[in-house]
Parts: C-alpha cells; structure tokens; sequence
C-alpha cells in the first residue's frame, strides 16, 4: 500500500512540474515582442537590398518604431532591375533624397491585409515635386492578383507575397519597385481610363502624352474623361471612333482638359471659378447641388472623383468629355 501511495505522489508531483514547465515555457513565449517591419526584412536575404535602401535614406528606425504600417516591399531582383532601368551602377548611386521619396511610395500610413484591399486609390507616404503637402497618390487593382499601378510595366509591381505579419503593420513582397507615377502612369493603371490613354497616344507626333509624362510646363492639374464619357462623346459627336476625329480637333480637346502650371486640389476649387486651359480656352466650376464644369459649349460634366495625386500633377475624374469652341 505504501508503495502505491509513494508511486502516486510521484505521479502527481511530475503533473505538477510538467505543468510548471508548460506555464514557464508560455510566459517566455509572450515576453518574446513580435518582429517589427525592419527586423523581418532583414531576416529575409531576398529583401537585403531594401534593408540597405532603408538604411541609406535614413527610415530604419520610422520602419523600426511603433506603428500601422502597410508596406509594399520589393524584392533584391526588383531593386536590380530599378538600378539597371534609370542607369544607376549601384545603390550608393541613387541621391538619397529620391531614393528615400521612392521607399515612401511603398508605404501605407495604416495596416491594409490582403483580404481588406480593394480596386482604387490609396495614398502613400511620398511627395513629388508637384506638391508638398498632397502624398502621392497608388492605384491598386485587385484581380486575380493584386496590381500596384498597373504593374512592373507601367512602374510599379504586382504582389507575390502577402501578409507577412509585423508588430507595427504588415508587409506584401512585391515583383518590382514602384516608382513615383507621372499623370500618364496613372491614367494607364487604371482601366476606367483606357479610351484616354488612347487618345493622348494616337497622334504621337502631338507629343502630348509626352508632356503629361514630364516635368516642362508642370504641374498639370487634369479633368479626366472616363471611358463610359468618351463613349457619349462619340455618340453626341457623330464620330465613329478616335480615328475619325481630325487631329488638331482631338489635340485641342485633349488640352482642353488640362491646365499648365498648377497643382489644384479640389479643396481649393470655388464656386463660379473661371479656369484657363492648356488649350487656350476657358471652363467654369460650379459646385451647387455637387462639383461641375461648365465648358465652353454649355455643357456640364460632373465631377466624380478628385485629388489623384501624380508626381508631375493631380488628376480629377469627370464623367462627360469637354468640348471646346472650333
């Protein structure tokens, strides 16, 4: 009997240290504080070019504290690739003040998962030289995949890698650096605007999607035309596509859109405002009953998005094309 007895307060007392251990082996688990967005990277030998990126533009330690952050992360074969595209022999050879506006891009103010991404705007942490108060406006589409400004082809990336927990946000590896996008970068990430991108590239000798793509008489603030709005234009026009359109009708249409040397936000359109156009010719705001233009042949377009920051300019989008005097 007394060995029963014996054999059970062993048993008991194995339970017990058993048990002890177990507690001791969860507290040391929870003590252990999760790897920040810096740490993972760098535990990760695909992302040591961005680790060394980080470390050059001085945002080590914005990546390292506390936070919600959503970053884009490339890959060493994407900052390859970026080095080679803009001719730099290395990383050292990037200025740091753009190397650091173009780490930026890739970051989100807030923790966005990939089931909580959906098709449309975001804004990044970056400024281009066409504000320095507006961030720098991504598109993301999300397909069967998710695109960051219409992917590597179009200066931005598409995601292979996603959620990858952090401690202060989250991180999706990206296929490519996503560089700061002109007007025209934007206009073809998005599909809503597809008739555009056409029409600024039909007459290439106009030169005007190279403009739109540059720095000279920038920034640009751009009405843009939806693709359904282009469609009622060549209804209402009787034209029975952009190649029936005369050019220097099409080129002035197009500049009409556009106003030259100014970055207008939709904060500081008023009521009755007159705007002079990069076609020479002038439109009127109205913001009764919502935002409008009011162009030159009477016709209203309404305003249905706005503040699309670019690097060269800002874009609103509008659902009727404006129609100029000829």
């Amino acid at each position: 009997m007394k060995t029963i007895k014996f054999k059970l307060i062993a048993f008991l007392a194995l339970i017990a240290l058993v048990s002890i251990s177990c507690n001791n082996d969860d507290d040391d688990n929870s003590s252990q504080p999760p790897q920040t967005i810096v740490s993972i990277a760098k535990s990760n030998p695909n992302l040591s070019s961005l680790v060394a990126a980080l470390d050059k533009a001085g945002l080590t330690t914005t990546l390292n504290s506390s936070g919600s952050y959503t970053v884009f992360a490339p890959t060493n074969t994407a900052f390859s690739a970026f080095l080679s595209a803009n001719g730099y022999a290395n990383l050292e050879a990037v200025p740091v003040a753009a190397l650091k506006e173009i780490l930026l891009n890739h970051v989100l103010s807030t923790k966005v998962k990939s089931t909580e991404i959906t098709t449309g705007y975001v804004k990044t942490l970056a400024k281009g030289g066409a504000s320095t108060s507006n961030t720098i406006s991504m598109y993301i589409e999300k397909g069967a995949g998710v695109d960051i400004n219409g992917g590597k082809t179009n200066g931005g990336g598409t995601v292979t890698t996603a959620d990858i927990e952090a401690s202060n946000g989250v991180i999706h590896v990206v296929d490519g650096v996503i560089g700061l996008p002109t007007i025209v970068n934007h206009a073809i990430a998005n599909k809503n605007f597809t008739t555009l991108v056409a029409a600024l590239t039909y007459n290439p000798a106009s030169g005007f999607a190279g403009i739109l793509s540059g720095t000279a008489s920038s920034p640009f603030t751009v009405f843009a035309p939806t693709n359904a709005a282009f469609t009622s234009f060549l209804t209402e026009t009787g034209f029975s596509g952009l190649p029936a359109i005369p050019a220097n009708v099409l080129e002035t249409t197009l500049k009409y859109h556009v106003v030259a040397g100014a970055n207008v936000q939709s904060s500081a359109l008023t009521n009755g405002q007159v705007v002079s156009t990069f076609a020479g010719q002038n439109f009127t705001i109205g913001l009764t009953g919502g935002a409008k233009i009011t162009d030159a042949s009477s016709r209203t377009s309404n305003i249905v998005a706005t503040d699309v920051q670019c690097s060269n300019g800002i874009i609103h989008v509008i659902d009727k094309v404006l129609l100029p005097k000829f």
